[in-house]
């Protein structure tokens, strides 16, 4: 989808920015179900359709350090792999403390939905658009 913008447009914001925050927001609309509506079916399709929502992000989040840090992109793209993989260990552990101290999964989706909305406020402030120039040393 974000290629197809990228084609069709020509703007690196749109295709990539826009895109990832729309996932986010998706992912934020989806998720509010499964904390107010008590009933197996809707919060099975609202986790899904969550789901769907921020999976959408995958594509264009990869692309952004490619755009960025053309020259750089392997170095942007591991500290990036790297965060994912920080926050993949450590938040089951906080969901489940969080889940075991309060007897609700509430707690653990509210702090889920922060994110997704912190997310997407944040992606704003990417520019896919401007490149990284690396700074050049002076020579002597």
């Amino acid at each position: 989808m974000s290629d197809r913008i990228l084609h069709r447009t020509g703007d690196r914001n749109a295709a990539r920015r826009n895109v990832i925050v729309a996932g986010l927001l998706g992912g934020f609309l989806f998720l509010m179900p499964v904390m107010l509506i008590n009933d197996v079916k809707v919060a099975a399709i609202s986790l899904a359709a969550a789901f769907f929502c921020v999976e959408l992000v995958v594509a264009p989040i990869w692309a952004v350090p490619m755009d960025i840090a053309q020259k750089y992109s392997g170095s942007a793209s591991g500290m990036m792999n790297f965060g994912f993989g920080i926050a993949g260990i450590i938040s089951p552990f906080v969901f489940g403390y969080l889940i075991d101290r309060t007897g609700s999964w509430t707690l653990p989706f509210a702090g889920s939905i922060c994110l997704l909305l912190v997310g997407a406020g944040l992606a704003f402030r990417m520019r896919p658009d401007q490149p990284f120039e690396a700074p050049i040393a002076p020579t002597r």
